[in-house]
Order: structure tokens, then C-alpha cells, then sequence
């Protein structure tokens, strides 16, 4: 659960760097938030899948997380986050034309 909790936060995080790195492609900071969050869940799902950490190591470790997972789940969620927002931006930017 505390990965989750990792990738979620890192997502919104990493939105909400992309809009400011990229302000044409910014959705505002609630939008950022909201993008990034969804996309930090889903860069972590897609990593875990992947045989990455993830959901499936915190069911194996009942002894808690190690350095790796919690670095995995912060670059993972960070990473969707950021990606997901600049998709989105450039969506509704295409959108708008």
C-alpha cells in the first residue's frame, strides 16, 4: 500500500514539473495534480507488470520496503506522471485547433 501511496505522490509531483517545464502544454496546477496522479498509478501498474517493483513486491516483503522499491516506485510514478500530463497537454491542444 505504501508504494502506491510513493507513486501517487511522485505522479502529481511529476505533473506538475512537466507543466511547469513545458507551459504550453500545462493543464493548471489542479489539472496537473489530477493527470499526474493517474498517470503515477498507471507508470506504476506498467513497471510492476513488467517484473519492476511494484504491488507485487509489497505482497512478497511483508518485511517492509527496501531502498530499490521505494526508488522504483518514485521514478516510476514520477516518470507516468510527467508523461501522462505532456500526452494530455498535447491532446488538448490538438483539440482546440
Amino acid at each position: 500500500m505504501l508504494e502506491i501511496i510513493i507513486q501517487l505522490v511522485a505522479g502529481a509531483i511529476g505533473g506538475n514539473a512537466a507543466g511547469a517545464a513545458l507551459k504550453d502544454k500545462s493543464l493548471g496546477t489542479m489539472g496537473n495534480t489530477l493527470v499526474g496522479l493517474i498517470g503515477g498509478g498507471l507508470g506504476g501498474q506498467v513497471l510492476s507488470m513488467m517484473g519492476g517493483a511494484g504491488i507485487a513486491d509489497a505482497a512478497a516483503g511483508a518485511a517492509g520496503m527496501d531502498i530499490g522499491s521505494f526508488v522504483s516506485s518514485l521514478a516510476s510514478g514520477g516518470v507516468g506522471g510527467g508523461v501522462l500530463m505532456v500526452v494530455v497537454g498535447i491532446v488538448k491542444g490538438m483539440m482546440k485547433k
